[in-house]
């Protein structure tokens, strides 16, 4: 899944938790927000994205730019 969310946010750009979570449901079906938090995690910690606080409740998603190397 973390691939899938790196290719969704080079194709469209930086958007909300809730649009992500929207698109992934499009590919996999079911996502679970719990999943998404997970996989935003893990790709924050290895420096691929980063997450922010928009209001209570709603993230902003963007790729830091930087070439991912695993």
């Amino acid at each position: 899944m973390s691939l899938s969310i790196v290719e969704i946010l080079e194709k469209k750009g930086a958007m909300t938790d809730l649009e992500l979570q929207k698109e992934l449901k499009s590919n996999f079906g079911e996502v679970s927000f719990r999943e998404l938090n997970t996989g935003l995690m893990k790709l924050e910690l290895a420096g691929v994205l980063w997450v922010s606080r928009l209001m209570r409740g709603k993230r902003q998603v963007e790729l830091t730019g930087r070439p991912v190397i695993d």
